[in-house]
């Protein structure tokens, strides 16, 4: 018959095993030396650092992703509002060239062409002003005459 081997007790959360009869070896397997201590926060922080940097790291890729797209869209209306307004600019020359070929505007739109909805922008010839007069001019020199006051 084989003889089953003394159970001992032994605790395996802390390592600590209760048949030691030392003292000392006892306290040593639950007390860490100092260094050994600042050893497992250091690691712990850094690995809480780490994190923080992933976090720090992500949130600036997402604001340059942010910034680029933001400046690409910018971009991409500017070229879209230059094609409607090119294709717009060549609708009122179309038209005005039927116009001007003999439709007239209520043809046109009985066809099934509206006015465009940009219209050609005419210039308004300006008159000139006239030359600025010297009155006010004279007047502030009247009132900055001494010998106008009373």
């Amino acid at each position: 018959m084989v003889e089953a081997s003394p159970r001992r007790a032994f605790d395996v959360s802390t390592g600590v095993d209760f048949e030691r009869r030392d003292p000392y070896d006892w306290c040593m397997a639950t007390q860490l030396t100092p260094e050994e201590a600042i050893e497992r926060a250091r690691r712990l922080q850094d690995d809480r650092l780490t994190a923080v940097r992933t976090v720090a790291e992500a949130r600036q890729s997402l604001s340059d992703v942010r910034d680029e797209t933001a400046r690409e869209l910018a971009d991409l209306q500017a070229r879209i509002a230059e094609r409607i307004a090119t294709a717009e600019r060549e609708d009122v020359r179309a038209y005005s060239a039927a116009l001007s070929a003999g439709w007239s505007a209520d043809e046109l739109r009985k066809i099934g062409f509206a006015e465009p909805d940009k219209k050609a922008r005419t210039r308004r010839r300006s008159t000139r002003k006239p030359a600025a007069s010297s009155a006010p001019a004279a007047a502030d020199d009247s009132q900055s005459d001494p010998s106008t006051k009373g």
